[in-house]
């Protein structure tokens, strides 16, 4: 896999403010603000860099207000999402980024739904949609 590298500047020219806040300085939407995308059937990719991340299948609603998924497109051992501890704002949580552009997506919490138990937090500004080619 390329790796995407690009300056701050590149950046904030290729993404809105929030999403350059999300996405590059780890920061995190309102929940219930961005969940608005299709129930079709379809993939979620990185907004920073298009890399497919999470299949529609795999979403649930976890009623946390943001979107929610029990896996990464390739399966828990991942090579699209990878993870690193984040002890930010006194908490010890498992952060999610993208393995393209390092971009921040959100966290993944072990009280998901089967069949993986996980529940992977994603910022919605963080995704694109891509509908099946099928609709």
């Amino acid at each position: 896999m390329d790796k995407v590298v690009k300056s701050d500047a590149e950046w904030q020219a290729q993404l809105d403010a929030l999403e350059f806040k999300v996405l590059r300085k780890h920061g995190t939407e309102r929940a219930f603000t961005h969940d608005n995308f299709p129930k079709d059937g379809g993939v979620f990719a990185c907004k920073g860099c298009g890399m497919p991340l999470f299949h529609q299948a795999d979403k649930f609603d976890s009623g946390t207000g943001w979107p929610s998924f029990t896996r990464p497109i390739d399966g828990t051992d991942s090579q699209s999402v990878g993870e690193r501890e984040d002890r930010g704002f006194f908490m010890r949580r498992t952060e999610v980024h993208c393995n393209r552009c390092d971009g921040h997506l959100g966290h993944v919490f072990p009280d998901g739904p089967e069949p993986t138990g996980l529940r992977y937090c994603i910022n919605g500004v963080a995704l694109t949609f891509e509908p099946d080619a099928d609709g």
